[in-house]
């Protein structure tokens, strides 16, 4: 399973338990809510860590390989203009003035 998709429902699921457990209190619905998403986020924080680093690492390793085909690229652009370049230069240096 993607280790995003697996932290994003365990994130959810946090969050439902939390607020499950704080429907028979009587308190006002936004504020069981506001409850439930805090104490979700922090139990979150060290409950899910190791799904976190595996969504962390897959996110870094998207980026890494995004910029390596950025830089090849503008490296294969680079090439196209310079090689251009050199051609006009050569045909000017071979034509009389």
């Amino acid at each position: 399973m993607n280790p995003f998709l697996k932290y994003t429902l365990g994130r959810m699921a946090l969050f439902l338990v939390v607020f499950l457990l704080l429907v028979p209190v009587r308190m006002n619905l936004w504020l069981k809510l506001m409850i439930a998403i805090l104490v979700s986020f922090g139990l979150a924080f060290f409950l899910l860590r190791r799904w976190r680093d595996e969504a962390s690492e897959q996110m870094v390793g998207a980026a890494e390989r995004r910029r390596a085909e950025r830089e090849r690229l503008q490296s294969a652009l680079a090439g196209e203009d310079t090689d251009k370049d050199e051609d006009e230069d050569d045909e000017s240096k071979g034509q009389p003035s």
